[in-house]
């Protein structure tokens, strides 16, 4: 039985697509490494922690002598790179965790796999042709777009946060792996996820947290900042299908094709408790204007359209529809 490596799977994507993906590939096993920080928590993944082709290992993906060990315990045919410092507010307060994690990390990863799996630039081991490295990646390496657009696999990046910078630097790296040493790695970059199991401090779980518990509602400067929301296990099926399917070196953007501006978000979300969770005024006479972020993009939004047309994938939510499960998800926990 083949063994795959997932980092950073005790957070908000990993913790989706690990159960996902077990479900669907019963003959593989899966470990996850993953070191725990804030966004990371074990009983996202509370439902498989049974299941006997599931493996935890808590620990650093920059620990070059523990991956070699992983590595060299399990014979990974696969890696599936989540693990990322990911919180652009804590990208602006402390940048050099995130280019340690995201940058060095990300190599440390290619690294030893390449090592552990190749003989040479283009020469595979015998037994390892199919071993395949795949990065996960954000769509905001390419920067800030206009009122029209939209940002494709060919669109230049422009990084505009701590955060943003240090993850187009390790989508270079593993660019670098595949033309230097023709190494088996794809990338997929995706727009903003929502979903369950998310941290508290991301826009939707602070709107229904803030909301249910009578605080103000923060929204940065006029919320009419816009984002491409994608469900998070419409994302975990992108994912899958990439890394089965898609071409080797290859990019694939995976986006929802649901622009939605915040202050679009933080209503629909408060009319949905106002029937959900009635009280005597509505939840919308919680929202507040906070000063906004420094260099905060204006709008993202991706063209799916390779992975579309080339794997035939698409999202099954639309935001009104993903939504309303993901407010029941967090009623559920906040409640």
């Amino acid at each position: 039985m083949q063994t795959i490596l997932i980092t950073g799977g005790a957070g908000f994507i990993g913790a989706n697509f690990i159960p996902y993906f077990l479900k669907n590939n019963k003959d593989l096993q899966v470990v996850n490494l993953d070191v725990l920080t804030y966004a990371g928590n074990v009983s996202n993944l509370s439902e498989i922690k049974d299941n006997s082709r599931y493996t935890f290992i808590k620990g650093d993906i920059c620990d070059r002598n523990l991956v070699e060990e992983l590595f060299n315990k399990y014979n990974f045919s696969g890696v599936i790179h989540f693990a990322a410092e990911s919180h652009v507010d804590n990208s602006i307060k402390n940048p050099d965790a995130f280019v340690r994690t995201n940058v060095f990390g990300t190599f440390n990863l290619l690294d030893i796999a390449r090592n552990y799996w190749m003989e040479s630039p283009n020469v595979y081991k015998e037994g390892y042709q199919d071993c395949r490295f795949h990065h996960i990646s954000t769509d905001e390496v390419y920067g800030t777009l206009g009122e029209i657009g939209l940002f494709t696999e060919e669109t230049s990046y422009a990084p505009n946060s701590p955060y943003s910078a240090s993850k187009a630097s390790s989508d270079f790296m593993v660019r670098s792996y595949f033309h230097t040493y023709r190494m088996n790695v794809i990338t997929t970059n995706c727009s903003n996820n929502y979903g369950p199991k998310q941290h508290d401090e991301k826009l939707i779980p602070t709107i229904i947290r803030k909301a249910i518990s009578g605080e103000n509602i923060p929204i940065y400067g006029d919320g009419k900042n816009i984002r491409d929301w994608l469900y998070v296990l419409d994302h975990c099926k992108g994912i899958e299908l990439v890394y089965k399917k898609g071409i080797t070196g290859e990019t694939y953007n995976i986006g929802g094709k649901n622009e939605r501006d915040n202050l679009y978000i933080a209503n629909i979300i408060c009319e949905i408790l106002d029937k959900e969770l009635p009280k005597e005024k509505s939840y919308k006479e919680q929202i507040s204007f906070v000063k906004d972020r420094p260099g905060h993009d204006f709008r993202y939004a991706i063209d799916a359209s390779k992975i579309e047309n080339n794997l035939g994938w698409n999202a099954q939510e639309n935001f009104e529809t993903g939504i309303k499960k993901t407010i029941q998800w967090y009623l559920e926990k906040y409640n």
